[in-house]
């Protein structure tokens, strides 16, 4: 039996391949072809994805040649983050029609506490409805929803039924909808620890709901805590607007360990990310961070300021390249993990960074 929920009334809005649906909005002869938003290049990664390219397998993050390996007729844009921040906006107005406690993650998906609403409707579902219908009339986009009690079931949800979907999980159905999901459901586990999960047996929530907290302790440290609390459906952590992201990054785990000198094209990409995703923010970030885990589970790590932050994606890759010459170990050193980073923002304006998961609390539950 699950936990208490809580009180809360979560709305989890994700617009559906956005910068692509954008650029298919203001571009007619785009409608119903596959289009992929990047930059074309052999060094360029994929912002966005339409539906029509996903088909193919083309996903964002994903090498831009590789992409166009599998879709071969795929329409490549480059972005336009001025116009998306703009779309952004028009979109962040609507949610401000219905609540106060809005925590954007990105340009393109927000949670929202409707515990009490703006415009007196009797559920956070008719609030997650009208919002959605509010997104196609004005903006001819559309969003899918989830409603949960809480963030971290709000986020699975609205991932349920995508695209132009609404899914609602209601406090007394939760723990019968998590514990058949596969793991890779859960937010922040990756391909590299669902591997590791499945190695030792765990497939599904339910699988981690059945072990012991110290046994996933023992086997994945103070995630694993996390993860008896997930797979219980627990997380009291509250919507919290305005949240100033500290830090921009990406890493890669290697399947296998490798040098330092088989690291540049994983530096190269991950450097392309995080350019990309800090676009999304209006601060300028002065430290470019390296990031290096030794086959030994070591960590190191080598960064630079600057007075003025880097201007282009070129250069915030050249800098991270340039710390690897910064790196005193030997050649033959193995690493198990690479990542680059953005700090050190120029102020304190938006952009959000959303911890998932918090202590366990009893409470009532409501119905969404």
């Amino acid at each position: 039996m699950i936990e208490a929920l809580g009180t809360r009334k979560i709305v989890h809005v994700d617009m559906d391949a956005f910068y692509a649906s954008v650029e298919q909005r203001d571009d007619p002869s785009l409608r119903g072809r596959p289009v992929v938003v990047a930059w074309k290049g052999k060094r360029s990664v994929v912002c966005a994805a339409s539906y029509e390219a996903r088909r193919f397998g083309v996903r964002s993050a994903m090498a831009a040649v590789h992409a166009e390996r599998l879709c071969p007729e795929a329409v490549f844009i480059p972005p336009d983050f001025t116009r998306y921040k703009a779309v952004s906006a028009a979109v962040r107005e609507i949610f401000q029609r219905h609540a106060d406690l809005i925590e954007p993650l990105s340009l393109d998906e927000a949670y929202l506490d409707v515990t009490v609403n703006k415009t007196g409707l009797p559920t956070a579902t008719q609030v997650a409805k009208t919002i959605r219908r509010q997104i196609r009339e004005e903006l001819n986009l559309t969003a899918s929803a989830g409603v949960a009690p809480n963030k971290f079931l709000a986020k699975i949800a609205s991932d349920w039924k995508k695209p132009d979907g609404l899914f609602v999980i209601q406090p007394h159905e939760a723990q019968a909808f998590l514990l058949p999901l596969p793991i890779g459901r859960i937010p922040g586990v990756g391909k590299v620890t669902e591997v590791r999960m499945t190695e030792l047996g765990v497939k599904t929530v339910g699988d981690i709901h059945a072990m012991e907290i110290a046994a996933l302790e023992s086997y994945f440290g103070r995630w694993g805590v996390r993860l008896h609390q997930l797979s219980r459906g627990i997380d009291h952590n509250p919507v919290m607007p305005n949240r100033v992201r500290k830090q921009i990054s990406a890493e890669d785990t290697f399947p296998d360990d490798v040098p330092l000198a088989e690291c540049e094209s994983h530096i190269r990409r991950l450097a392309e990310k995080v350019w990309v995703a800090s676009r999304e923010n209006v601060r300028g970030a002065k430290t470019v961070v390296l990031k290096l885990k030794t086959k030994e589970f070591n960590t190191l790590t080598r960064s630079l300021t600057s007075q003025i932050p880097p201007a282009s994606c070129e250069e915030v890759t050249s800098i991270a390249l340039r710390l690897c010459e910064r790196v005193a170990l030997p050649p033959q050193q193995l690493y198990r993990l690479v990542g680059v980073g953005l700090s050190n923002f120029q102020d304190e304006m938006m952009e959000v960074e959303s911890p998932l998961f918090s202590a366990i609390r009893e409470s009532e539950t409501d119905a969404l």
